[in-house]
């Protein structure tokens, strides 16, 4: 007898459907599993033998003949465990065929308890599509699956417990809609924390409100990291859909925590200076490649601290995902996309020793070495941060004077309204903010008077601008009048946007 049971499996971020195909035969009592399965999807005949006779049913002891279809994709990771379980049972006339509309994903334990598994809530969503209405998971990975809506999620516990409900013995209660209780932006750090750096604390939120990249530059302790910690406090809160995407790839990367399977805080990720080009990108010793630092902060922020101290090739990796909004991986199993639409968050010390410029002349370093150490970053990906902003040191009086500083609350309110405009005029066009607009868009919403136009003609030749720091010019110009709810660009808010570039003017030097 042959039977076929419903599952699903994980291609890059995305599920795709799988049929789990039992047959008994004569023969010597042999068990195989085809399809492409890798080591983890072969052990899992071990795991079944002994979750069938621990359960209390009979393994047959014939010829087992399982098929993952469709063949032709390879099948990883431990979550057919349930479904070849229920097959067997099932082909062995120990169990009811399951309805059409019903599948099966989890791994077991020896005793036939199930255990939670990555890349929940793609499969969920995968499966709804495909025409399931009634999906078995274990316990732990109920509420993640429920996200998908329009799906009874049976948490399952123990395999006697899903017996027990497909033979309508003692049926399983359905999971209840996952609703997060506790908005987890409160938790962010304040700007209420910063002292001093007023000029700072303007320049991101520009940034937050458009969507920009930026370049911290200035002195050990003068407060870039604790600035960049607390942008995500400002910027607007994910939509539904955007939480999905976020979820979808911090699920199948395997670190959404168990009690927040749906992630409603923007991403913040901060890898060390010592992660390789892969550890950005995504990749890994797998046949399909695992996101990467890049795409588990999509619609979040990437912070890279000691930004001249990163690896060369890792650094030049983020070029393409900067302009394109995604990464392309190439592998033998094919060509994959991860999205990553980021924010990136750079900071630097102005030279090695990292008190170049500063008034206490402490610097010892030379030109050529200040030079070296600032040309580790390459142009073309400085050419691609919109903003590079100078962090000076506190004086002792703003230290100790310790006067209230602005909350995050009230900065994210001004983001906010600017947000609020940008997607009302991008509408439709699957553009979120001021720095993703393409080219037609700058030419429709940034037109230039006069005297914007020779103002950022007098700033395109003296800091030698190239066409895309250009655009970025005009990009923030954008957000400026935004956040001053001006309808033009107007000289000021270029003058201002100017300012943020002044990278540009030093490397001419």
């Amino acid at each position: 007898m042959v039977s076929r049971v419903r599952s699903a499996g994980i291609l890059g971020i995305d599920g795709y459907s799988v049929l789990v195909e039992c047959d008994l035969s004569g023969g010597l009592p042999a068990f195989d599993i085809v399809g492409l399965p890798d080591a983890s999807v072969k052990e899992s005949r071990d795991r079944v033998r002994a979750a069938v006779k621990n359960c209390g049913f009979e393994f047959p002891l014939r010829r087992i003949t399982v098929n993952l279809a469709p063949a032709d994709l390879k099948k990883e990771g431990p979550i057919y465990d349930l479904p070849v379980l229920i097959g067997i049972l099932c082909a062995s006339n120990q169990l009811k065929l399951p309805p059409d509309d019903a599948c099966f994903i989890g791994e077991l334990s020896l005793d036939g308890a199930l255990r939670p598994v990555s890349g929940m809530l793609p499969m969920a969503l995968c499966a709804k599509e495909g025409g399931v209405r009634s999906l078995y998971v274990s316990a732990e990975n109920a509420a993640e699956a429920s996200i998908a809506g329009d799906l009874a999620v049976y948490p399952v516990s123990h395999v006697k417990e899903l017996v027990s409900h497909l033979t309508g013995q003692q049926p399983i209660e359905q999971a209840p809609p996952y609703r997060p209780n506790v908005r987890e932006t409160a938790a962010a750090p304040d700007f209420a924390d910063v002292m001093g750096q007023e000029n700072v604390k303007r320049a991101l939120e520009i940034a937050a409100a458009g969507g920009h990249n930026v370049l911290l530059i200035g002195p050990p302790g003068s407060g870039k990291s604790m600035l960049a910690r607390r942008i995500p406090s400002i910027l607007p809160e994910l939509t539904f859909e955007e939480s999905l995407e976020v979820t979808k790839i911090h699920s199948v990367a395997g670190i959404l925590r168990p009690d927040t399977p749906l992630v409603t805080r923007r991403p913040f990720r901060s890898p060390h200076n010592t992660v390789s080009a892969v550890g950005l990108s995504g990749g890994g010793s797998g046949r399909v490649p695992r996101p990467g630092e890049i795409s588990l902060s999509h619609n979040g922020v990437l912070f890279l601290d000691e930004l001249p101290e990163f690896r060369r090739d890792a650094l030049e990796v983020l070029r393409q995902p900067l302009e394109d909004g995604a990464v392309t991986i190439t592998r033998v199993a094919g060509t994959y996309t991860y999205p990553s639409r980021f924010m990136l968050i750079c900071a630097m010390n102005p030279c090695k020793c990292g008190w170049y410029g500063h008034p206490s002349g402490r610097c010892r370093c030379s030109a050529e070495s200040v030079e070296a150490y600032t040309g580790r970053v390459s142009g073309p990906l400085l050419d691609r941060i919109d903003m590079h902003i100078e962090v000076p040191s506190l004086k002792f009086e703003e230290l100790r004077a310790r006067v209230p500083a602005e909350r995050s609350e009230a900065i994210k309110a001004r983001v906010d309204r600017a947000r609020k405009i940008q997607t009302v005029r991008y509408e439709k066009s699957g553009v979120t903010c001021n720095a993703h607009m393409t080219p037609q868009m700058l030419r429709e919403h940034c037109r230039l008077d006069p005297e914007s136009a020779t103002l950022m003609k007098d700033a395109f030749d003296a800091l030698c601008l190239t066409a895309r720091s250009y655009d970025r010019v005009l990009k923030v110009a954008r957000t400026i009048a935004d956040l001053a709810g001006e309808s033009e660009i107007g000289a000021s808010h270029i003058a201002e946007a100017v300012q943020y570039r002044s990278l540009d003017g030093k490397r001419q030097r």
